[in-house]
Formats: structure tokens, sequence, C-alpha cells
């Protein structure tokens, strides 16, 4: 049992880094592979046969069915044409076929008679200077897998979610991938499920950044004029295709981990639970992050609407004081003969007086009552 306690520790080494895995294709395959293929392997024991050359799936089916153990096979974006061959080599079913090859699925698991088709979303944080209306914060792609009695097939579509690092640690546990096929289906759910749990943490610091930015004070602790909407926009459709691919997994990991299935080692299924908790987590702080960015981009909305009427407020107060001087200015511009005062010595100067002190008075009491 003591493998199973170091379940965790070999799966889990560390959390997943946000930035994108150079790597990611092993390149010596042999002419007769399909290019799809990224690796193929036969484990025995817990151990890779060291075949000496690169396997075709055929060869590692057939050496699978004569001496035991089992085959994961990883591809990349396979044609129809490339998966014909493996298919009707595992027996797959056509369904689970058509959706392997055309992936845009969203995350399930379903049972055929002698396997397990199982969907998982991948999401890789986009690094970014600064939250722009049109930064891309999340990438996602697809891990689909197919899990037999004695096969185990990946096919992974986008540029994320390379399994190539997850193999070699699997392969450095040979008591672990000793259970078989249904190890390797935990292993990948879990570090599936951990990438989620790193890229919730970075989203979380975009949104308290828009949030501070949102709430801080305006110049001088005047009123704040908010943030550009479109960022928030832009960073709630980034959570709502984060939700998308978390959300619909919550099912399927449920199921492995309560369901009995033949397909899966029942000690191994114990450890779904872990992975079914971590999921609910990141699914319960997606849904805060909407609701969140819901009430930011409310909040934001009003405070450029307080912004402007106060604006309108000090236009209008401007406008008032403006209005004595154009007032008496239109008076005595009008030129008529017979007016009063426009042959006083002191006429001038006491009407400039008398409006830069209707002025000030003006200004003085607008300013008193906050419209300045």
């Amino acid at each position: 049992m003591s493998m199973i306690r170091d379940l965790r520790a070999v799966v889990r080494p560390s959390r997943p880094s946000l930035r994108k895995d150079g790597g990611a294709y092993d390149t010596t395959r042999d002419p007769g592979t399909p290019s799809a293929v990224v690796d193929c392997a036969v484990y025995r024991d817990g151990a890779r046969v060291d075949t000496g050359k690169p396997l075709t799936p055929h060869e590692a089916m057939r050496q699978v069915r004569r001496d035991g153990g089992f085959v994961w096979i990883g591809l990349h974006e396979p044609t129809e044409a490339e998966f014909a061959g493996i298919a009707g080599e595992f027996g797959l079913h056509p369904l689970a076929v058509e959706d392997a090859v055309q992936a845009h699925q969203r995350p399930k698991l379903e049972r055929y008679d002698d396997s397990l088709f199982t969907v998982f979303k991948t999401i890789h944080y986009v690094e970014h200077d600064q939250l722009t209306a049109n930064s891309e914060v999340v990438e996602t792609g697809e891990v689909m897998c197919f899990t037999g009695r004695d096969f185990f097939i990946t096919v992974r579509h986008g540029g994320q979610g390379s399994l190539r690092a997850l193999r070699h640690r699997l392969q450095d546990d040979p008591e672990l991938l000793a259970r078989g096929p249904s190890a390797v289906l935990h292993a990948i759910a879990d570090h599936v499920v951990d990438g989620y749990v790193a890229v919730a943490d970075a989203v979380q610091d975009d949104i308290d950044e828009v949030e501070t930015e949102v709430f801080t004070p305006g110049r001088k602790g005047g009123v704040s004029r908010g943030v550009d909407s479109a960022r928030i926009y832009q960073l709630k459709r980034e959570v709502l295709e984060f939700k998308r691919a978390v959300s619909p997994l919550l099912r399927p990991m449920q199921l492995l981990s309560e369901r009995p299935m033949r397909l899966i080692d029942p000690d191994i299924q114990k450890y779904f639970r872990d992975v079914a908790d971590h999921l609910a987590r990141v699914h319960e702080q997606v849904i805060g992050f909407d609701e969140l960015l819901n009430s930011i981009l409310q909040a934001n909305l009003a405070q450029a609407s307080v912004a402007q009427n106060e604006d309108m407020r000090k236009i209008t107060a401007w406008a008032a004081i403006i209005a004595v001087p154009t007032m008496v200015t239109g008076v005595y511009g009008m030129n008529f003969e017979h007016m009063p005062e426009l042959h006083a010595r002191y006429g001038y100067p006491v009407v400039l007086a008398f409006t830069v002190t209707v002025c000030l008075a003006i200004h003085r009491t607008l300013k008193r009552n906050g419209w300045l």
C-alpha cells in the first residue's frame, strides 16, 4: 500500500508552471508510425519495456497480447485517416473516435463496452504585462483519454497540455504504473485539475488589480472615474471560458470517485475523490469570480455616472457665474441713446466692481455647497 501513499507525490510533485512548455514532442518516430503519434510504449509490471526502437501502435498491442501489460499511446491532433488504424486495432467506439478527431467537446465521461472515454479541457494562463481590452487571459486545449483493460490512449488538441513530463514522472514510479491504465487516468485528471488551481490563482490577481483600480479614489480624494469597461468585459469573457472547462467536469469526477467501474482499480478510485474535491473548490472560485466581476462592472458604471454628474454640476456652476457679466455686458452693449449711467464719471468702474463682486459671491456660495 506504500504505492498508494506516494500517489500524490508522483502525479503532483509541484504546482504546474503557467509558462508554455517548450519541448512537447518526441521526434524519434518510426517511419511507419502515424505522424500524430507523440509516444507509444508498452508497460509491464510497472516498467517501460525497452524494445531498442520506437514501436508502432500495432506492434505495441501485439506485444501486450502476447506478453501482458498495457500500452500507452499519446497522439497530438490526429486526422481521421491517422486515427482510423488505431481505432480499429483497439476496437474504439465510432462515436468516441469522431469526438476525438473533431475536438471542441465539452468535458465528459462516456462508458462503452470495453473502454471509457474521458474528455478534459486544459487551461493555460497567458502571461501579460498589463490587462487590456484585447488581452488573452486563458488559453484552452483538450485531452481525450481512452481507457481500456490493456491500453490507454491520449489525444491532445491545442498547443497546451503536454503530458510528456507526467509520463516521465509516472515511469519513475513502477509500483504505481503496475496498477494499469486507471492509474494513468487518475494522474492525468489530477494534472489537469492542478492546472486549474494554478490558473485560478493567477486570474485572482488580475481581478484584484482591476478591483483596486475601480475603487481607488480619484486625484485629491475626488470621485473615481473607474476604468475602461472593455477591460472588465474581456476579463469576464475569459472567466466564462474557464467556467466552461471546469463546470462540466464535476459530474465525470463524481462518477469516477463514487461509482464502481470494472476498468478502474478500486485502490486508485479512492484518489479520484481528492481530484473531485479540488475541482469543486476551483468551481466555487470561478463562480465567485463571475459574481465579483459583475459587481465590479456595476460599480465601475456607477462611478462613471457619478463622475459625469459631477462634471455637469461644475459646468452648470460656472455657467451661473458667467451669466452675471454676460447679462451686464449684454445690457450695456445695446447702445441706446438714453440709457442710465452712460455719462456718469465713475459708471464703468462701479459696474465692473459690481460684476466682479457678484461673481465672487456666487463662486464662494457654490464652492461652499460642493458644486465646485
